[in-house]
C-alpha cells in the first residue's frame, strides 16, 4: 500500500465568520478562498496557499466532547521555540489554555498547549522538539484530554 499522510481537516461551525477570525487570530491561518453565499458557506484555511483547515458552516449547538468521532484536532509546530511563539499569540489573543493556571508564563515548556475553539472543539499544537524533556510516562500520548471533556 502506498504510504499516506493526513491531508486537511474539515470541521463543522455554527459561525462561519466568528470561526474564520478565530484561527486567523489564534493560529494565523489565511483565507485560502472562502464561499460567497447565503447556503453552503465553508472557508479553506491555511498557510502560504496551503490548505490544513476547511470550516463548513453547517450546524449547531456545542461539540459532544463524550461522542464517537474527533477527539482533537492537533498541530505540529517544528521547534519548541515556535511552540513558545504560538502560546505567546493564543495568550495576546485572549485564548484560555486548558490547565493552565495562570501561574506559569511559559506553558509550551512540556512541549504542547491545549485549548478549543468557539465551537468547543479541542485542539492542540505540539513539538517533538529534543529541547522539550520528556514526560514522566514517555510511552504514552502527550496529547492530554483524558477526562471528562472539561
Amino acid at each position: 500500500m502506498t504510504a499516506l499522510s493526513t491531508g486537511s481537516a474539515g470541521l463543522n461551525v455554527t459561525n462561519l465568520e466568528r470561526s474564520v477570525d478565530f484561527y486567523r487570530r489564534s493560529l494565523g491561518f489565511d483565507v485560502i478562498r472562502q464561499s460567497t453565499g447565503p447556503v453552503n458557506r465553508y472557508a479553506l484555511m491555511g498557510s502560504d496557499g496551503v490548505v490544513l483547515l476547511t470550516l463548513w458552516e453547517q450546524s449547531s449547538g456545542a461539540f459532544p466532547v463524550n461522542r464517537p468521532g474527533l477527539h482533537h484536532l492537533s498541530f505540529e509546530a517544528a521547534t519548541l521555540d515556535d511552540l513558545r511563539a504560538a502560546e505567546k499569540r493564543l495568550r495576546a489573543a485572549g485564548v484560555p489554555l486548558r490547565d493552565d493556571d495562570g501561574s506559569s508564563e511559559d506553558a509550551a515548556s512540556a512541549g504542547q498547549l491545549f485549548f478549543a475553539d468557539p465551537d468547543g472543539i479541542r485542539l492542540e499544537i505540539y513539538t517533538d522538539d529534543p529541547a522539550v524533556p520528556q514526560g514522566p510516562t514517555p510511552a504514552l500520548p502527550r496529547c492530554g484530554y483524558f477526562d471528562d471533556g472539561a
